[in-house]
């Protein structure tokens, strides 16, 4: 399989990755719903660990790559959808 078919743009991206966390939450939001930029934790979408985990199942059965739960980037990698997007364009596998 060609690599040029995951080269796709983050921008690209947030409708889909935005559908995955509102369908493996079964949030009362649609997927527009979610900004971007807003933090995913606290304040913003309010995830807590439990949810990072599901989100990161999700993502890895849907993009081909494994989200370590102990690793110290998902502070990082889960601060906004656009982080997570970010980090999806640039990992995925498939």
């Amino acid at each position: 399989m060609s690599q040029e078919l995951f080269q796709v743009t983050p921008e690209a991206l947030l409708p889909e990755v935005a559908e995955l966390v509102v369908t493996a939450l079964n949030l009362d939001i649609g997927p527009e719903q979610i900004e971007p930029d807003a933090p995913l934790f606290g304040e913003g979408l309010g995830l807590d660990s439990i949810d990072v985990l599901e989100v990161a199942l999700v993502i890895s059965k849907r993009y081909g790559f494994q989200l370590r739960s102990d690793s110290e980037d998902n502070i990082r990698i889960f601060t906004s959808l656009r982080t997570l997007v970010t980090y999806i364009a640039a990992h995925r596998t498939k």
